[in-house]
């Protein structure tokens, strides 16, 4: 039987041909330059034409920026791999401005087709079909010589869909993996597949990424997120079908294990630094929960409706299964110093912390009944040398807990503080809803135990925001400063350290409530004169006398200033036409920062606008569908006979079954600032 195989061939970019395939082929994927997008449907061998499709469905299921993975494929738009069962042909349909298009036909032979007799791979580990059961070609991996990279843990798991098709069998199903793995590696230019673990609809749960299953193994599924995240896909689309009943109880099991593993809470939220993509860009904190969606992390669909609607109960069932565990364990200090051992548990059970030496002889022991644990082992007077402790929870067998071991050393961890901010840094409490809560987010080198204070501008401590025993990493958490007057603050993070120093970081901020209810009348305009959406307004109100700037940035650069006024406590408002100097300015994005300065500071908010006095694109595609296309959102009216219908379309491709046989008809499209086409006539 013919081993898997994939074959590149550049397409000519025009929509509605037909490209034969030069073997028949069982998954395909796109690659486009240009920034339009790519729709295509696939014809079997006995001629039936599968649904339209868009190409990247799912256009973040990435490596991050700027790895040697994510580089291969510069310059490229990569989109999903689909499985369409045995096909020959493809048609397919591009957008405007889409200079170069790469089809890659993959064809992956069931060899057998998927292991039906599988055993656990590990004790109290799920059943899980390896790579090697599966059938990985493990020879084109392009991590050979270094390996893969690893995390320092699993911190979140990231849940996926393939965004492919629901209709395989059971014994379909490594072939669709080992055509994902054919089309990530030698498509994509990726180092393995993209996923750690992918779940079909039967509720069979693949290994994915190489690198050990019960290792942090940094994967190509979430650009910006993929260190410290388990990637999760399941095979299928789950925008409008559910999940079957074995799939979900598998990806129950999965996660509620891989989880465990990482001694992370399923229903709490972490905070994520972004290595970049277009939703958070580089550098910024996320909270995120502990299971999240794809959508979490970027402006996606995936993984589906269906499925992201049940997360929460997912969750839940997770955090319910294999019960008790241990949460966050937290280890602090050295030999030579003092080791302090902390951790929550999901209940109260009876813990105990061991620490033995080298030669497994016990050195000391802390025990307790609680719902966490918290015992320092005084190591000051200890030998030197390396020393293990291990943390139990629970009783025997089924009901202990799965058990934290690790290792200290003699060399005291330094603790340091960095990155500390208040985002957004003037705060407006005034309860209009803009700004009234703050972030604040900091970073710390080591595990410690930390204390935010809250201080006046003449450095009177005012409150204690939070106290308590914080892990190594990427930190924040939402603060509301009701009661706090007006005026300039600080906040300073102490963190204490094995040798006893203390270590500080402080930043400032403000607090200023006389900028309320900013906003736009309309988010658009269209300043062509013709009377529909020619101009938006800046409204406000100030709670004390202030001078007011209302200013025109595009791309961070100032275009001009719409008002600059010293004004009194009351409303406000500025008109804008489209203007600055008289000249009307190009369309485009811009944003209307509105500028208030006091005694105090200056507030400063952002208003995005468009200006836009284009009218949409519109074009017939099949008069006998009566499908249309248009390049944005828009009111299309159609006209026939005595018959008129008026409706909302999105960008893209849309039909309108009521017309079909029309003689003679006349189409236009209305945008949302009321630019209008010209009448399409057939």
């Amino acid at each position: 039987m013919a081993a898997p195989s994939v074959v590149a061939r550049d397409l000519s970019v025009r929509s509605g041909l037909v490209a034969q395939a030069p073997n028949a082929f069982d998954l395909v994927g796109l690659h486009w330059k240009g920034s339009g997008v790519v729709r295509f449907r696939t014809q079997r061998a006995d001629g039936a034409w599968s649904k339209w499709r868009l190409s990247a469905p799912e256009g973040d299921d990435l490596p991050d920026r700027n790895t040697a993975e994510a580089k291969r494929g510069r310059g490229w738009h990569l989109g999903n791999p689909f499985w369409v069962g045995r096909s020959e042909r493809i048609q397919y349909r591009v957008g405007n401005r889409v200079t170069r298009l790469r089809a890659f036909f993959v064809r992956t032979p069931l060899l057998g087709g998927t292991p039906q007799h599988v055993k656990p791979f590990a004790a109290n580990a799920p059943t899980i079909i390896t790579r090697a059961q599966w059938g990985a070609n493990e020879a084109i991996r392009r991590n050979l010589k270094k390996g893969p990279k690893f995390a320092d843990n699993v911190h979140l798991a990231i849940v996926h869909h393939t965004a492919g098709t629901n209709n395989y069998s059971r014994s379909q199903s490594a072939a669709i993996v080992r055509g994902i793995e054919l089309y990530h590696v030698r498509g994509n230019g990726w180092d393995d597949i993209g996923y750690n673990f992918l779940v079909d609809k039967y509720g069979q749960v693949f290994e994915g990424r190489y690198g050990g299953m019960e290792r942090a193994v940094v994967g190509a599924h979430a650009m910006g997120f993929n260190f410290g995240s388990v990637g999760v896909a399941l095979l299928g689309n789950y925008n409008g079908v559910g999940l079957t009943a074995a799939e979900r109880a598998s990806l129950v099991k999965l996660l509620a294990w891989r989880l465990d593993l990482a001694h992370l809470d399923p229903l709490s939220k972490v905070t994520r630094v972004s290595a970049g993509n277009p939703e958070y860009s580089k550098g910024t904190s996320v909270s995120l929960r502990a299971v999240s969606g794809h959508r979490d992390t970027y402006n996606t669909s995936c993984p589906g409706n269906s499925v992201y609607a049940q997360l929460p109960s997912i969750t839940r069932q997770i955090a319910s299964t294999g019960l008790p565990k241990i949460y966050s364990p937290i280890v602090i200090g050295g030999v030579g110093g003092t080791e302090r051992f902390t951790a929550r548990l999901s209940s109260a059970v009876p813990w105990t912390v061991t620490v033995v030496d080298s030669l497994n002889r016990t050195v000391a022991t802390g025990t307790g009944t609680s719902t966490s644990i918290d015992w320092t082992w005084d190591a000051t007077l200890t030998a030197p040398g390396a020393y293990r402790y291990t943390i139990a929870a629970g009783g025997l067998g089924t009901a202990a807990a799965r058990p934290v071991t690790g290792t200290i050393g003699t060399t005291l961890p330094t603790v340091a503080v960095s990155q500390l901010r208040v985002d957004p840094s003037v705060i407006s409490p005034n309860g209009d809803g803009v700004g009234d809560t703050a972030r604040i987010l900091y970073f710390l080198s080591a595990s410690a135990p930390i204390t935010l204070t809250l201080s006046d501008a003449a450095g009177h401590q005012l409150a204690t925001l939070f106290s308590g025993i914080v892990d190594q990493g990427a930190h924040s958490f939402a603060w509301n400063p009701i009661g706090i007057p007006d005026g300039k603050y600080s906040i300073t993070i102490t963190a204490g350290s094995p040798t006893g120093k203390r270590v500080t970081a402080k930043t400032t901020f403000y607090v200023d409530r006389t900028l309320a209810k900013p906003k736009l009348s309309a988010p658009a305009l269209s300043p062509n004169g013709d009377g529909l959406f020619d101009s938006t307004a800046v409204s406000f109100q100030l709670n004390a006398a202030a001078t007011v700037r209302v200013e025109l940035w595009r791309a961070q650069k100032l275009v001009g200033t719409l008002l600059a006024q010293a004004l009194g406590v009351g409303p406000g408002q500025v008109v804008w036409d489209g203007t600055v100097g008289g000249k009307r300015v190009a369309d485009g994005s811009y944003d209307l920062m509105l500028k208030a300065k006091d005694s105090v500071t200056t507030v400063t908010q952002k208003l995005p606008v468009v200006v836009d006095t284009t009218a949409p694109r519109l074009r017939l595609v099949s008069r006998a569908r009566m499908q249309f296309w248009t390049n944005e959102p828009a009111t299309l009216t159609a006209t026939w006979g005595t018959r008129r219908v008026t409706k909302r379309v999105k960008a893209g491709y849309f039909s309108v079954p009521s017309m079909r046989g029309a003689k003679h008809f006349s189409v236009t499209a209305t945008d949302a600032v009321g630019n209008k086409t010209p009448a399409l006539r057939g």
